[in-house]
């Protein structure tokens, strides 16, 4: 399978993780990425098609406990946390980090929505290198 190569395009140039987590344009397209996980390993636990979204209070707490918090400013509502999830998530697939199916057979097989997305957040955090 070819990887990804085309978001040098678009994305900017980060010299830090927290520049990477609170670019809310990044964020918006984690939106999408990580609905669409979510939604296929929904798909193959049940054994059929289901779209659904993810609600933000997951990623949140997978922010705090993936170690993230602490990258992110101080004043912010959990939403912002959410959104800095989804920016990572989409980054760590953008830069072939993670990939699409790995992120998706984690969140298939792990029984806790949180620890799933917790270890992806852990790997991407562990593999980027800024």
């Amino acid at each position: 399978m070819r990887s990804f190569k085309h978001s040098e395009r678009f994305l900017k140039s980060y010299t830090s993780l927290s520049q990477v987590l609170t670019d809310k344009p990044l964020a918006a397209l984690g939106d999408a990425y990580v609905n669409f996980v979510y939604s296929l390993a929904l798909s193959k636990r049940i054994g059929k098609p289901k779209g659904k979204k993810m609600k933000g209070a997951p990623l949140a707490e997978a922010v705090r406990k993936a170690g993230l918090r602490e990258s992110l400013p101080t004043r912010i509502d959990k939403h912002a946390i959410s959104d800095a999830a989804e920016a990572l998530l989409v980054y760590a697939w953008l830069n072939n980090i993670i990939t699409l199916e790995e992120s998706v057979e984690v969140l298939e097989k792990t029984g806790d929505l949180e620890n799933g997305l917790t270890q992806l957040l852990l790997k991407a955090k562990e593999k980027i290198k800024l």
